[in-house]
């Protein structure tokens, strides 16, 4: 057998390290000044594949084995330190300085980024309707580094099996059998990766399986890039249009709403493009200024400058100002960089370059430990803070909605739901899973308030803009012995307006069918307007739905305007700007787009029971994040589940006189 068992060239890059600063860099500019996603992070995916796949060949080619110790201590020696590290700083400045209002979200994070599974808890936390619209915690980049862990390990089984398969049949061309098993991987992944981000983009954007064809380009790469020959003249073009490409990724392409489909073959063709340009050497080739030696430095720290810099930016959001200017951003960027530095020369490099495994990997897991030890203390604090919360609330100091018509001056308490807890303060049917998700489109119906013997059967019926009224109309049935049944689907209105091959839609006919066979509902609720469009046909679809109900089904009907709904998150601006900066955001924003349909509807459709509850977010004419000593909004768009539920007086008259007629 020949000694290169896979004929590979390998040679150092200089142009591939600064490409990696590059996208590190485009990374840092897009999230600091853009707010965007620049596509960065799959060049490193792409460089990655490359890198570990030219790796593992030569110790293929160097020891004839590749076995997994080996493999695995040296990556987790590159790749721990630093991240481990970072995190124990992101835990510490937690304590002082990050938001209640995501603290259990950064701890479960931190846990998961400790074992590389991150973006799988956030592919999941993505496609909860209700988590999309929540801050992003301090660690929500190190999603990126769970893929690639993941990806080492794909690789160590995928080219375990390849040299078994190699010795047993004695190929003599190794490398065909790497193209082939490479390329039926890059086929199938990136044709997955299309159909997902069409039907669940979210979902398509943090799994590992939409994003292997871009490790199996760079393997692909690995395997072929010497063979490649191009003129100079070329070389010197397509690496220019590659590095031009790059740069403006994120300016012609929204990355976090449209990766990692077939659009994601802009960034990684860029990447393409300039790596194939490094084969020649030319005199005005885009190679000459990715190998400068500044270039060539950076690229080494260009990992650590992708983890610092998210970190720096989410506490400077948190503390300081939600849009960094020039000169902080530049500060930010120049600070990730001295930190990274410091941190790969003085904790990375000693452990990666330790005499012993045992001496780096007891340092390792000395990080690990503090890491384990402030993440359970945190928990236990968070835990006290929302027990302390939970106590019942005296309806005298917490009269919520009802303080809009009460006389006389309330007394102000420490508003409830604290901070730790407003974003999980949910619908009970949120909480005990009874509300459908966005993944079926069959019914779950929850059933609240009195069971048997009860006068009358209350269904609440729609979005989560529906749910969020479920607490009112429990507390309004316990005064009236009602039954309640909750049939809501998060994203789903219930309305006409879908197709009836789409999830959506096949949803609201099972809701349809349901209603039409049930003989034991009496009164179906719902929301008829969105607050976040002007458009009426949204709106009239909506009604169109509860007519049909009342019409054709004979069952009682009770149209409810959508509440105001805001562009940023209420609760957590409220936390970190004060109640007079969050009044103020309040009242300038356009939060109730529905407005002139909401009053067409009142003068067209007498025959439907409606009811407004604007008023009841207002204080003297002034919109509130804090009513009646509760807090109302949990996020941007959906009440607490608290203020909810001191809606109940006020529904329970409403309910009552529908029901009776």
């Amino acid at each position: 057998m020949n000694k290169n068992i896979i004929n590979i060239e390998r040679k150092f890059r200089p142009e591939i390290e600064g490409l990696r600063i590059v996208a590190a860099l485009l990374v840092a500019i897009y999230h600091i000044w853009f707010g965007k996603v620049s596509g960065g992070v799959d060049v490193f995916f792409v460089v990655s594949g490359f890198l570990i796949t030219t790796s593992i060949i030569s110790t293929i080619n160097k020891t004839g084995e590749f076995k997994f110790w080996p493999y695995i201590s040296k990556l987790m020696k590159r790749l721990f330190p630093l991240a481990f590290i970072i995190i124990t700083v992101i835990l510490v400045l937690s304590i002082f300085f990050l938001p209640l209002t995501i603290f259990d979200k950064t701890l479960k994070e931190a846990i998961s980024s400790m074992f590389y599974y991150q973006n799988w808890q956030l592919a999941i936390s993505n496609t909860d309707y209700l988590d999309a619209n929540q801050m992003k915690s301090p660690l929500e980049h190190y999603w990126a580094m769970s893929i690639q862990g993941q990806f080492y390990i794909i690789w160590f089984i995928l080219f375990t099996c390849i040299l078994f398969g190699i010795k047993k049949y004695n190929l003599s061309n190794g490398r065909r059998l790497v193209n082939l098993v490479l390329g039926f991987i890059f086929v199938v992944s990136f044709a997955y990766s299309i159909y997902l981000t069409k039907v669940n983009q979210p979902l398509a954007y943090f799994i590992t399986f939409t994003r292997v064809w871009e490790f199996a380009l760079g393997g692909l790469l690995c395997i072929n890039l010497s063979r490649i020959k191009i003129p100079n003249i070329a070389a010197e073009i397509i690496g220019w249009i590659g590095l031009i490409g790059l740069i403006l990724t994120g300016a012609l392409f929204d990355v976090s709403t449209m990766f990692p489909g077939y659009i994601a073959a802009w960034p990684m063709t860029c990447a393409l493009l300039i790596i194939l340009s490094g084969n020649k050497e030319t005199k005005y080739g885009v190679k000459n200024f990715l190998a400068m030696p500044i270039m060539i430095k950076l690229g080494g720290v260009s990992f650590g400058i992708y983890l610092w810099h998210w970190v720096l930016l989410s506490f400077y959001k948190y503390n300081i100002s939600e849009n960094p200017g020039i000169i902080s951003g530049i500060l930010i960027i120049a600070l990730s960089i001295v930190l990274s530095f410091i941190t790969t020369k003085y904790i990375e490099a000693p452990i990666r370059n330790a005499k012993s495994n045992k001496v780096a990997f007891k340092k390792i897991g000395l990080i690990a430990l503090v890491n384990i030890l402030l993440i359970a203390g945190l928990y236990t604090q968070n835990a006290y803070l929302k027990t302390a919360d939970n106590k019942e609330l005296a309806s005298k100091d917490y009269p919520g909605a009802l303080a809009v018509k009460m006389k006389g001056k309330l007394k102000e308490m420490d508003p409830k739901p604290g901070f730790a807890n407003v974003f999980d303060d949910l619908p009970q049917s949120h909480l005990d899973d009874t509300n459908q998700g966005l993944k079926k489109s069959d019914l779950k119906i929850g059933t609240y308030g009195k069971k048997k013997d009860y006068k009358a059967t209350i269904a609440l019926v729609g979005s989560s803009h529906s749910e969020h009224w479920l607490g009112a109309v429990i507390e309004a049935a316990k005064e009236n012995d009602y039954r309640v049944i909750n049939i809501t689907r998060s994203g789903t209105r219930f309305s006409t307006g879908y197709e009836d091959n789409t999830l959506k839609g096949q949803w609201v006919k099972n809701l349809e069918n349901y209603l039409k066979k049930s003989d034991d509902i009496d009164l179906v609720l719902s929301h008829v307007t969105a607050a976040d469009t002007t458009k009426d046909r949204i709106q009239q679809q909506m009604v169109d739905e509860l007519m049909k109900v009342k019409n054709e089904y004979g069952i009682n009907v009770l149209a409810i305007r959508d509440i105001p709904r805001y562009e940023f998150n209420v609760s957590e601006e409220l936390e970190k700007s004060g109640e007079k900066e969050t009044i103020k955001m309040m009242n300038k924003a356009n939060n109730q787009k529905d407005e002139s349909y909401w009053k067409k509807l009142l003068e067209n459709e007498k025959d439907l029971a409606t009811f407004d509850p604007t008023e009841y977010f207002k204080i003297n004419g002034e919109y509130r994040p804090i009513i009646g000593n509760i807090v109302i909004y949990r996020d941007m768009d959906h009440m607490t589940n608290t203020y909810s539920k001191t809606f109940g007086p006020i529904l329970s008259e409403k309910i009552k006189n529908i029901v009776k007629k």
